[in-house]
């Protein structure tokens, strides 16, 4: 059996390692220079490579098709992908939030133990070659045809070319019209993971927030919350939470203007309650009873905040504490609470971590991520409609989802 591997990204570089049987020719075809060269980029170069969590918080944790990757993550669980790899001596450790990255800090050491399997499975690894088009014949898939006109036979051909952000990496969405030109229905894609811009940003770029609680409100209404870290920057929001929260409401975002009025609120002090938080601020007031408010707010918040907070309070800066009614302090409570930004849309999608959208799932088999349009074809990782939240799912769905395959091809 000859199977061809299009693409040597994540999902790509897994299949072959993981395609070990004795009488299978394995081809890997990367287009750029070296494979892994997105994985080289992800976790600001650090390589969140999956999240040490049980299968329903993974699962959980998928925005898109989670029903679709049951099967793939009860195949090859977060669990299963870090012994993959300290099996094939790259050390782990496991931060905040049970992110799992390599001691060394570097994805590059990830790429490295990847390859060392792929070679050693003795997989022909082809770079610097395009693929134009994939070969079929009576609705079977029979290899594919390089942008140079060679013709490379195979018994099954599994495309794992990935989405379309970062497109200077090499994903610039191949496995969508290769799927498109053989039937099959590819959703439409939308920017996921990616920073949120805002109408104003009144100076706070570089300002970092920790531990706070950030949410999506369409006209009045919240939608989604996420606690923990973001920051601002020049044009809006990013870190962490943010890119969560824009996983979850691209769906109403068409790529110029979402479906309402929707607003960022974070919460400064999420742990405590309105109660605790004004004790807190009479406490502070009780001992600088004679000063300026702006000067007394950064025992509370970071001082770039103080102005922002104090307009949205309608509260004059040069105010003196002991002048402060009763009904300005629970003003302020509330503003601290529930600080108001907002939106007018998302970064595009080649700011994106991943792309949201692709080749629907519908038409895939979760056994073996076969097509059912197209026999021997299959599609595994970011290509797919299927995206989750940061936190390393979304490189365990490359990963299971390239087990999958490999899981049925060595049982055929």
């Amino acid at each position: 059996m000859k199977v061809v591997i299009v693409g040597g990204g994540a999902s790509g570089m897994m299949c072959a390692a993981l395609l070990k049987k004795e009488d299978c020719e394995v081809v890997l075809i990367e287009k750029n220079e070296k494979l892994g060269k997105k994985l080289f980029i992800t976790g600001k170069g650090r390589c969140n490579l999956t999240n040490d969590c049980t299968i329903e918080d993974f699962l959980a944790n998928v925005v898109v098709n989670s029903k679709f990757v049951m099967s793939a993550i009860h195949g090859f669980t977060s669990q299963d992908t870090m012994a993959f790899f300290e099996e094939n001596s790259l050390k782990l450790k496991v931060e905040r939030g049970n992110r799992v990255f390599p001691e060394s800090d570097k994805s590059s050491d990830v790429i490295k133990c990847l390859e060392r399997v792929i070679k050693s499975n003795k997989t022909q690894i082809l770079l610097n070659t395009e693929v134009d088009k994939i070969l079929t014949e009576n609705g079977i898939a029979k290899g594919v045809i390089t942008d140079t006109g060679a013709v490379i036979l195979a018994d099954k051909v599994i495309i794992a070319t990935g989405g379309i952000s970062y497109s200077s990496t090499g994903s610039t969405g191949d496995g969508y019209r290769w799927a498109k030109a053989l039937g099959h229905n590819v959703i439409a894609v939308r920017p996921a993971l990616v920073p949120i811009l805002l109408k104003e940003t009144y100076g706070l770029q570089g300002l970092s927030l920790k531990n706070v609680s950030a949410s999506i409100v369409r006209d009045g209404k919240i939608l989604y919350s996420q606690f923990g870290e973001m920051i601002f920057t020049h044009s809006g929001v990013s870190g962490p939470i943010i890119l969560s929260l824009s996983s979850l409401i691209n769906k109403y975002y068409d790529g110029k203007k979402f479906d309402g009025k929707y607003t960022l609120c974070v919460d400064l002090k999420p742990a405590l309650t309105q109660e605790t938080l004004d004790n807190r601020i009479l406490r502070e007031f009780s001992q600088k009873i004679n000063c300026e408010i702006k000067n007394v707010l950064p025992e509370l918040m970071p001082k770039a905040l103080v102005s922002v907070v104090l307009a949205q309070a309608s509260i004059k800066p040069s105010q003196t504490v002991n002048s402060i009614r009763k009904e300005q302090r629970e003003k302020l409570v509330g503003t601290i609470k529930n600080l108001m930004f907002d939106i007018t849309g998302l970064e595009n999608i080649n700011a994106g971590i991943i792309t949201s959208g692709g080749v629907d799932c519908k038409q895939i088999n979760p056994k073996d991520m076969s097509s059912k349009i197209v026999q021997n074809l299959y599609f595994i990782g970011e290509v797919l409609d299927v995206d989750a939240l940061t936190g390393g799912f979304n490189l365990q769905i490359a990963f299971c989802t390239a087990h999958q395959v490999c899981a049925a091809l060595m049982r055929a």
